[in-house]
């Protein structure tokens, strides 16, 4: 079943009397419980279609259509409420608030949101990301991959329907990349939760449902979806 897709949509910067196509012309639709990989060279368009499809940035033409609705419809407030409780957000840059714990730190958007954590929820998540027992840590005390767990959480808090990653293991080595990485889809996957993953490593994209590549703001190439991984 779709629960999001583009239609026609276009971004354009002026750069002096020149413009830049960023993002050119692209239609696309994702089907719920997917992972989906987003590739291509720096400057193809990827993090900017990141952000056209999580309402992060408008666009300069075209639609974005989350459940039968048109996310630019919204104003700034509505959209802002929406992104906040059905799209979770992970970054290369941890976005971590240093005076914070852990904890404190992935209840944060439950808390913006006046809604009254679900324990059992956040139980579940801590568990499989395995940072039980650094909740009480501050995140100069966490190492990279430890610290991207607990954005992670964060992210799912309010358990939303999709979770956008831009570039997400950038900052981490192979290794903690890949035990990362894995977490992520394992915790999609369980929780049924739609991935859409930026990356320029094809190693990291090879692991999605379907992989999209991206040069100069089009659509190069599309795997489609493997039917056997929704099911």
């Amino acid at each position: 079943m779709e629960i999001l897709r583009c239609d026609h949509l276009c971004k354009t910067y002026r750069s002096g009397s020149s413009a830049v196509h960023a993002v050119d012309d692209i239609s696309l639709s994702f089907e719920q419980g997917s992972f989906t990989a987003v590739t291509g060279k720096s400057g193809s368009g990827k993090s900017t279609l990141l952000h056209l499809l999580s309402g992060l940035d408008r666009p300069t033409s075209g639609q974005v259509i989350y459940q039968d609705n048109d996310l630019f419809r919204y104003n700034d407030n509505q959209l802002s409420v929406l992104r906040r409780r059905r799209f979770g957000f992970v970054f290369q840059s941890y976005n971590l608030v240093r005076e914070l714990t852990a904890q404190e730190n992935i209840l944060l958007p439950v808390m913006l949101d006046n809604r009254k954590p679900d324990d059992a929820w956040l139980k579940r998540l801590i568990d499989m990301l395995g940072i039980g027992d650094r909740l009480e840590h501050l995140p100069g005390a966490l190492s990279g991959g430890q610290q991207q767990r607990v954005c992670i959480a964060r992210a799912l808090a309010n358990k939303p329907a999709i979770l956008f990653a831009d570039e997400p293991t950038g900052n981490l080595d192979g290794k903690t990349g890949r035990e990362v990485l894995t977490l992520m889809r394992t915790v999609s996957m369980e929780l049924g939760i739609t991935m859409v993953l930026v990356t320029h490593d094809l190693g990291v994209a090879e692991q999605a449902d379907r992989i999209i590549r991206l040069e100069d703001g089009k659509v190069a190439g599309d795997s489609g979806i493997r039917k056997e991984a929704l099911e």
